[in-house]
């Protein structure tokens, strides 16, 4: 198509040239015949791009449909490989296996849990509460608390009725006086 369609350009340039000449020449018959001729020229120059994307339509077209037939193949085969898993899985199975793996993971979650608190517990059990006591002790001695002596002088707290104002043993202002007065006249 191509090689014709140049072919059907240089016939147009040949026959524009001979037209030029014969209209120079005042030949009306030769340059009514030779117009005709560039007209058929071009008619038929058009018809070959018009053949042309006819031709690469067809080719397109023929390439979607053998890959509409190249999908259609595939899904085929897919079909196909669906039906026979769907005919090796069962799905009650499945959930039993899943249910089953469920309770071995939350047992062995368990297990883990308990055998870490079990080592936690024999970590902390080899004297650690007495020498962490010691520990405060002697720090407290070197700072010249005496924790044991202020604890044993140190007031507890009291534990009464709800909504009781007034708590027991505590000194009214008239003990307070008294004291006072004692201590000046010692």
């Amino acid at each position: 198509m191509e090689r014709e369609r140049v072919q059907l350009e240089r016939d147009e340039k040949k026959l524009e040239m001979e037209i030029k000449k014969a209209a120079k020449e005042g030949n009306q018959d030769v340059l009514k015949m030779l117009a005709k001729q560039l007209v058929q020229l071009r008619k038929q120059k058009a018809r070959t791009y018009a053949a042309s994307s006819k031709i690469h339509s067809v080719g397109t077209h023929a390439k979607v449909m053998q890959s509409n037939a190249k999908m259609a193949e595939v899904m085929g085969n897919t079909a196909k490989t669906m039906g026979e898993m769907n005919k090796v899985i069962n799905p009650a199975g499945m959930s039993k296996t899943l249910q089953e793996f469920s309770k071995a993971s939350a047992q062995m979650d368990m297990t883990d849990e308990m055998i870490s608190d079990t080592l936690d517990d024999i970590l902390t059990e080899s004297g650690d509460e007495e020498e962490e006591d010691q520990i405060v002790n002697q720090v407290l001695d070197e700072i010249g608390i005496d924790l044991s002596g202020k604890l044993a002088n140190a007031p507890s707290a009291v534990r009464g009725k709800v909504g009781e104002s007034r708590l027991p043993n505590v000194p009214t202002e008239d003990d307070i006086l008294e004291k006072l007065s004692r201590l000046r006249s010692d």
